[in-house]
């Protein structure tokens, strides 16, 4: 299975009054990873809402926190998917502290699913994006 990794420098707005990142960051850092992993796909995500009308939800999200991460550390984000059915996509993710191999600092398990832009309704993943993730290892 492919790894796709996005690195993230950890910001005075990430953490909370200590220098620590806030607990609810890593999900926001785990989301820019998913952003930039479809985008080295060829997918964009404001495009996908416009030609053919879809986004990705996240349905379940659970993560694990090992170690903290600090104000200025560089991490590292990874995102390992795998289809799910028809509509769904799982993904596990970590985050590393300076390199892939790193420090583990927290681990996720994430289920997006796939739905039409204007009703929010389950909507098959497109063939071209399956073959994109399966080609890419998931």
């Amino acid at each position: 299975m492919s790894v796709f990794t996005w690195p993230i420098r950890v910001y005075w707005e990430d953490t909370d009054g200590g220098g620590i990142v806030y607990y609810a960051n890593y999900l926001k850092f785990m989301e820019r990873a998913r952003t930039e992993w479809l985008r080295m796909l060829g997918f964009s995500q404001a495009q996908l809402t416009l030609d053919p009308g879809l986004l990705f939800t996240v349905v379940e999200a659970q993560i694990k926190y090992l170690a903290p991460a600090r104000l200025d550390d560089l991490l590292h984000v990874s995102c390992e998917p795998q289809l799910e059915g028809r509509v769904s996509i799982a993904l596990r993710q970590r985050v590393c502290l300076h390199a892939p191999e790193g420090d583990l600092l927290a681990e996720g398990a994430i289920r997006a699913a796939c739905v039409a832009a204007d009703s929010l309704r389950p909507r098959r993943i497109p063939d071209m994006m399956r073959a994109a993730i399966v080609t890419s290892g998931g």
